[in-house]
């Protein structure tokens, strides 16, 4: 019945190791159905090695197994809200990449240095402050998903400009209309926080790119005249 779903999000996955995002299990990348309601999701703690498509779990946007015989990874709770809240999302991935996770791990947002940077988004990419005592001894994995809320919201992004986040202590999640471009965003934020912290080594008082090329780069890719790409 969900076959499809599963084997989206079974090569979605398989990119994370390919890609050098992943070691072991750290990570998981899940799919979304919005007609029928449900996304598909990696299994908790499955190597990669080992995972097979029929292994996908199904789950609804309250998080709760609909097919599968598996455990859900043990961040269904922030997808399920991630995808209940944003409806314009169709993939989520979480990683914990190294350079990503440095910058998650020292609480500060990537700053946007160059056009590379400025081609995927205008801004700095966020680090959503850690959760509060409360909120980890909680509903810990629900209320990462509302941290993320509460760091755009206090910022002004909106989850179309901006498909990627830090959260402290913690690493990367982003998003697109896709599994494929949640993990081809994750894959740039990857380069990006490499990008930048080589830019710092080199010279820790290098300036934040100009407005102007900012967001010329922008724009040629992503505003209403853009003319990066063949088009339709």
């Amino acid at each position: 019945m969900y076959q499809t779903l599963q084997e989206e999000c079974y090569e979605a996955n398989m990119q994370l190791p390919k890609l050098g995002l992943v070691l072991f299990t750290f990570g998981n990348v899940s799919a979304v159905d919005r007609d029928r309601g449900v996304f598909a999701i990696k299994p908790s703690g499955v190597p990669y090695e080992q995972l097979q498509a029929r292994d996908i779990i199904i789950v609804d946007y309250d998080a709760k197994v609909v097919a599968g015989s598996l455990r859900p990874s043990s961040d269904t709770k922030t997808h399920a809200l991630l995808y209940k809240t944003w409806p314009g999302i169709g993939g989520i991935v979480h990683t914990h990449s190294t350079y990503a996770v440095a910058w998650a791990q020292a609480g500060l947002d990537i700053p946007i240095f160059g056009t590379t940077h400025a081609d995927h988004t205008h801004q700095d990419i966020p680090c959503a402050p850690a959760l509060t005592d409360e909120m980890i001894q909680g509903d810990y994995e629900h209320e990462t998903g509302h941290q993320i809320f509460n760091c755009f919201g206090e910022k002004g992004l909106t989850y179309g400009e901006m498909e990627m986040v830090l959260l402290q202590n913690h690493g990367p999640f982003t998003w697109g209309k896709t599994a494929e471009k949640a993990v081809y965003n994750s894959a740039v934020l990857e380069e990006l926080a490499r990008m930048a912290y080589l830019t710092l080594q080199i010279n820790p008082d290098t300036h934040r790119i100009k407005d102007t090329l900012r967001m010329k780069h922008y724009e040629r890719k992503h505003g209403t005249n853009a003319y990066y790409g063949q088009g339709c």
